[in-house]
């Protein structure tokens, strides 16, 4: 059986995610599939189509959480040394075409966001940034094509 690397923060919060999905969005999904079965005739009721949609969101997303909590494997990038980028790393570089700097820490993929700069360890940068060193160049392919950048800095924290 797999296991899906995690940071303790990525792990943490999937946690409190299906905490509440379970002790809030659940109930009140319930307490709102009642209420729209209390205007009678179900085959024309928009409300209860919507509100068994929405649980069965609920129902999957509280699966999916369950099964990936199970087999997490929970990393603390500050509990991790060196300045090899590995898994955790926040890493700064630099784009060596425009000179645009930019930080990314690689995450599992169930916490990967790029509008945080978290990026998931399965991604085509963080596959090529592991394993590197500060004052490494890499290359990787983007979707936008070929992209190289310079290692700035790797952190853990």
């Amino acid at each position: 059986m797999d296991k899906f690397p995690l940071t303790k923060f990525g792990f943490t919060s999937l946690e409190e995610e299906l905490k509440r999905l379970k002790s809030v969005d659940r109930p009140n999904i319930i307490a709102a599939i009642d209420e729209a079965r209390s205007h009678g005739d179900l085959s024309e009721n928009a409300e209860y189509s919507a509100a068994k949609e929405k649980q069965s969101f609920i129902e999957g997303r509280i699966k999916e959480l369950e099964v990936v909590i199970s087999r997490a494997q929970v990393i603390d990038p500050a509990s991790v040394q060196g300045k090899v980028i590995r898994f955790g790393a926040t890493v700064a570089v630099v784009d060596v075409d425009s000179d645009i700097e930019s930080s990314y820490q690689i995450v599992g993929d169930y916490e990967a966001d790029i509008e945080q700069n978290k990026i998931s360890i399965s991604s085509p940068l963080a596959k090529a940034l592991i394993g590197k060193e500060e004052g490494d160049e890499i290359e990787y392919l983007a979707p936008a094509g070929k992209k190289s950048f310079e290692v700035l800095s790797v952190l853990y924290k």
